[in-house]
């Protein structure tokens, strides 16, 4: 790596920072200007966050970027690994779609919505790639502070009464964190994650309970950012409620949650940890399960789409949390691919839904609940035609919404089919390598509901499939542009070639894991790095 390319790990945060600055001052009635440089600051990102992957790959100890030359665990660190990439990656296809789609209508709905998108990905970007928790706390209020005024874009008492239940719940969630943050810091004199992972060992008792309620403390703020249960109360009302651009990058804020607890429980309380290792797996486990059921639930019950599409994101954080808590290294590189498949699927399932009820009855859903419980009383009549053409419109859309179906309910051939059956075959020791591993009552608990809730998602899609697309009672096509449809489609294509490439991309996600489990190797990196001209 050359001295410049080596500062292309602080763009992430520069770059939508900057360009969200700079469109701050921009008067409201040239949207079309600030929409042209979100676009092309958000493909920037997608084309920088390919070539940071092919950095992170490439195993370099250079990856790590210290900020004004202070070395770790002293100064501010950024930490560019597989992991961080990958979730890079992630973050700015589903911005370059939801910021795409946004700029058909949506970006005129409110104030300043493109500034508020930029800083939402900075926040995003600088959480994935800090290497201490103090900066993490900073990027992370920073996401927040950004996804506050993108949920009330748009307006409407919805909106205003779910975002406000979000703000409550997520300042208090920030509060928490900032006392686990404390508790840590005073038991280790230090947050650098690195240097966390090398002292835990040789922390007294009292110090390691200490920094154990901290993580405590830290963790349930995490948590409920990932929405597990019962902490996850305000998220299908919050998620269904944001206008279908903010929806669509919202899926991903669930799993900044997931890719903290992750990386400390890995990291920081993995086998090296002493006496600490594995804390806390046994409440992500019964958690775990406890959303995927709640969320499986939710999914039937859900009678308007944009909840549905809300439980899903709860079946999603639930499988992977029950992953996490299962304790299984094989499991994690099928986690993983489950982790990209399924965000890439919700985010696109948030974007369709709003095409797809364009132009509805307010009074529809109702008529044919009623419908399906008392029978219509015309069914008797002969009917003149024998069948009616599809219009172009709802074929596409009917298909994009198949393709949703199968991918939520993870069914053959799809990535979501893929996903599950890595997170298996990892359970039950099919992946090659070591020996199977004995199978507990908890797996078996994992597998069952890993089951179910994919029926779940099947039979909810099915119902509102039919009702929407096969007997619908408004005969009336949604306008729908091209600028719009095309992000739908290119989510679903990388899910398609996710499914295709799923050789390639398990292995890219297998080394993933296997460095995740050699905490060591991260330290060693980080604690080692050289200095800028040193």
């Amino acid at each position: 790596m050359t001295e410049w390319t080596h500062h292309l790990l602080i763009l992430p945060i520069l770059l939508p920072l900057v360009v969200g600055a700079a469109m701050i001052p921009i008067d409201e009635r040239n949207r079309s200007l600030k929409g042209i440089m979100g676009f092309v600051s958000t493909l920037a990102l997608f084309i920088l966050s390919i070539v940071l992957m092919r950095m992170a790959s490439s195993g370099e100890a250079s990856n790590v970027y210290q900020l004004g030359n202070w070395p770790a665990p002293f100064g501010i660190v950024l930490v560019l690994d597989r992991l961080s990439a990958l979730m890079l990656c992630l973050t700015s296809g589903l911005a370059l779609a939801a910021q795409t789609y946004s700029i058909a209508r949506w970006h005129t709905a409110g104030h300043h919505f493109h500034s508020l998108f930029q800083l939402l990905i900075a926040g995003l970007n600088g959480s994935f790639l800090t290497g201490d928790l103090f900066n993490l706390f900073v990027f992370f209020e920073m996401m927040l502070a950004a996804s506050y005024g993108l949920l009330l874009h748009g307006s409407g008492p919805l909106r205003v009464k779910a975002g406000l239940h979000y703000v409550a719940i997520n300042l208090a969630a920030s509060s928490l964190f900032l006392i686990g943050v404390s508790l840590i810091y005073g038991a280790t004199g230090t947050l650098n994650m690195a240097d966390l992972s090398v002292k835990l060992a040789t922390l007294s008792p009292n110090d390691r309970q200490m920094v154990e309620v901290g993580a405590g403390v830290l963790g349930v703020a995490f948590l409920v950012k990932a929405g597990m249960w019962p902490l996850s109360f305000w998220l299908p009302t919050a998620y269904s409620a944001a206008t279908p651009p903010v929806a669509a990058v919202f899926a991903i804020l669930t799993k900044v949650g997931i890719y903290v607890i992750l990386r400390l429980s890995l990291l920081v309380f993995g086998a090296g940890a002493g006496a600490s290792a594995g804390f806390g797996q046994p409440v992500l486990l019964a958690g775990g399960l406890l959303t995927i059921a709640f969320g499986a639930i939710g999914v039937l019950a859900s009678q308007a789409m944009g909840r549905l599409a809300a439980y899903s994101v709860l079946v999603s954080s639930g499988t992977l949390l029950a992953a996490i808590g299962l304790g299984h290294a094989s499991m994690i590189a099928g986690a993983l691919f489950y982790l990209v498949s399924s965000t890439l699927t919700i985010s696109a399932f948030f974007l369709l839904i709003e095409l797809v009820e364009r132009g509805r009855d307010a009074g529809a859903d109702v008529l044919a609940v009623t419908m399906e419980a008392y029978g219509d009383a015309d069914e008797d009549e002969e009917e003149e035609e024998a069948g009616s053409a599809i219009p172009g419109t709802m074929a596409i859309l009917g298909l994009c919404f198949c393709l949703c179906a199968l991918l939520l309910a993870g069914l053959p051939p799809l990535s979501g089919f893929v996903a599950k059956f890595a997170i298996l075959g990892g359970l039950f020791g099919l992946s090659g390598g070591d020996a199977a591993p004995a199978i507990s009552a908890a797996d078996w608990t994992y597998v069952t509901l890993l089951i179910v809730s994919g029926l779940a998602a099947m039979i909810a899609m099915n119902r509102v499939g039919i009702r929407t697309f096969w007997a619908s009672i408004e005969n009336t096509v949604p306008r729908v542009v091209v600028i719009e449809i095309t992000p739908v489609a290119v989510l679903l294509a990388a899910c398609i070639f996710l499914s295709l490439q799923a050789g390639p991309i398990m292995g890219y996600m297998q080394a993933t894991a296997d460095s995740l489990m050699n905490p060591a190797g991260y330290a060693e990196r980080v604690l080692n790095a050289p200095r800028a001209g040193g």
